[in-house]
């Protein structure tokens, strides 16, 4: 299944937690690699919405908020520089949307 082209990214959740440096769970300096920074938020928001819409999602579980979905794929970089990753979805119960919820970096077995 394909994610449709109107899925949920907010601005929060790229600003205040994926390009946000911090302590533990650091997620902006895998980011950094490919050129995102807290100067261009808007371009990995684009990039994870193609990331999300271009390849098959798969359902991982459900709870009362909806059914999480991961996606496995790659991230194009501004700098040119592709980053393998898995982005996670939520189907939100409430209205049917998809929201981004994180982003793990993919290393194959």
């Amino acid at each position: 299944m394909r994610l449709p082209d109107d899925v949920v990214i907010p601005d929060g959740k790229i600003t205040r937690y994926l390009l946000l440096p911090k302590p533990r769970s650091d997620k902006s300096k895998f980011l950094a690699k490919a050129g995102f920074t807290l100067n261009n938020p808007d371009e990995l928001k684009l990039a994870l919405q193609k990331q999300a819409i271009s390849n098959d999602a798969i359902e991982e579980r459900s709870d009362q908020y909806g059914t999480f979905y991961q996606v496995q794929g790659e991230l194009v970089g501004v700098n040119g520089v592709w980053l393998s990753i898995i982005s996670i979805w939520l189907h939100r119960r409430i209205d049917r949307k998809f929201q981004f919820v994180t982003l793990v970096p993919y290393k194959e077995s």
